[in-house]
């Protein structure tokens, strides 16, 4: 296996994730589980009505995509053999029409820019960078509002955009996702460029990803639906960065938080992983460790049973949340759906089941086409994402192996496809 080596990224729309859920979205510390997918600032407003400046905790501030490349013969998007996450490869599927619209395109920078070329979490912010970027956070710049804060839109002096998320109460997840960030770098992680601690304001610079968040896309929030090629690209991408976290970094990653609203697109549809703020450092094995044994934390329905139970959590956690999230690609469904009837409700338990008694078709989101291509990639999927949500661990693929697999059905599907 490769040496280990590290990488990171982020988005600027704010949508709540899992308001369907009867249950706390965020396990145990988040009221809203939304990522940004602009560049942004957060401000919260505090109980004491002081400035909202002042009152800024953890906040992100989300940066601007630079235009990817044409695809190249080298490029791991194009390549019909699995190879290793690649920190430096920059090419991307053929363009395809954004289903937003072109929403949030940046008209700033590229990808010769300043800020974007410096290396993760080495730029130095000061308030007055944050001030001019968001012009004293004027409201006019306010792109959303969630539980962590007002979303700010901005511009540093060298054209890159800016953003910003997280409220006071989150300061150890704050400092929790600025160490790992700090160590990651990867095309499909959002990058980090820097943060800044002044008083009681916490504010991450992140880049911009202009297309909003893949659950957005799923409920075709602009009015177009994502196709059956698009979701497996994405859930290729996803694969990738998940296996980077956990093979290539110095010390293997385990993000906690894998789900839609937490993956971002950019224009090309590619698919980049946000929010670190539970993310934790996975057991060292060398000296003979086998799990973590923490608080658990994450998102109703991504959750792995097992990790809940006995609060050991490994990287076959995040495995178990990528089974969910493959299930969400096929069904376009949410993982709870509370207002479904009860063998529906929990979205993965209810695919599994139509697909080990033959009636995997039924499942498969009913805006997509039921083409010969499209059923038999469904079916390998559905293959993967059981194996992904075994009960125990050690029944579990890798993120590599479940990599290896999607490259292999892409594959297939293409020639199926034509």
């Amino acid at each position: 296996m490769k040496s280990r080596r590290r990488s990171s990224s982020l988005n600027g729309s704010m949508s709540s994730s899992s308001t369907y859920s009867p249950t706390p979205d965020r396990l145990p510390h988040s009221p809203n589980s939304s990522t940004y997918s602009s560049t942004t600032t957060t401000s919260l407003k505090s109980n004491s009505g002081r400035n909202p400046v002042r009152i800024v905790a953890d906040a992100f501030v989300s940066c601007f995509t630079p235009p990817e490349t044409k695809p190249s013969s080298s490029n791991f998007g194009d390549s019909d053999s699995f190879q290793a996450p690649s920190v430096a490869s920059d090419g991307a599927r053929e363009k395809k029409p954004s289903s937003s619209n072109n929403r949030g395109r940046s008209i700033y920078g590229s990808e010769n820019n300043s800020t974007h070329r410096k290396k993760a979490g080495s730029i130095k912010f000061t308030m007055e960078d944050i001030y001019k970027a968001t012009k004293n956070f004027s409201p006019s710049l306010k792109i959303g509002q969630g539980g962590f804060g007002i979303v700010y839109k901005g511009c540093l002096v060298d054209g890159t955009v800016v953003a910003n998320i997280h409220d006071k109460h989150a300061g150890a997840e704050f400092k929790s996702e600025v160490r790992t960030l700090e160590k990651i770098e990867h095309l499909n992680l959002v990058k980090f460029y820097g943060f800044l601690e002044h008083g009681e304001e916490r504010i991450l610079v992140v880049e911009y990803v202009p297309n909003g968040t893949l659950r957005e896309h799923l409920d075709s929030v602009n009015g177009n639906v994502l196709d059956f090629a698009s979701r497996l690209d994405i859930g290729i991408d996803v694969g990738h960065a998940i296996t980077y976290l956990h093979m290539y970094t110095d010390h293997p990653i385990i993000h906690r938080d894998i789900k839609s609203s937490n993956i971002l697109l950019t224009e090309n549809l590619r698919a980049k992983v946000a929010d670190f703020g539970f993310a934790r450092l996975a057991a060292d094995i060398e000296s003979g460790a086998t799990h973590v044994s923490t608080q658990v934390k994450g998102t109703a329905g991504y959750l792995d049973p097992e990790y809940l139970s006995t609060y050991q959590l490994t990287e076959k956690s995040d495995v178990y949340s990528f089974g969910v999230l493959l299930v969400e690609l096929v069904t376009g469904r949410r993982p709870i759906e509370p207002k479904k009837e009860i063998k529906e409700r929990i979205t993965a338990r209810w695919a599994m089941k139509k697909f080990t008694s033959g009636d995997a078709i039924l499942t498969l989101d009913p805006r997509l086409e039921r083409s010969a291509a499209n059923s038999l990639a469904m079916e390998k999927i559905y293959e993967l994402a059981l194996q992904c949500l075994a009960p125990h661990r050690h029944n579990r693929p890798t993120m590599r192996k479940c990599a290896e697999i999607l490259w292999s059905i892409r594959k297939d599907y293409r020639e199926l496809a034509g």
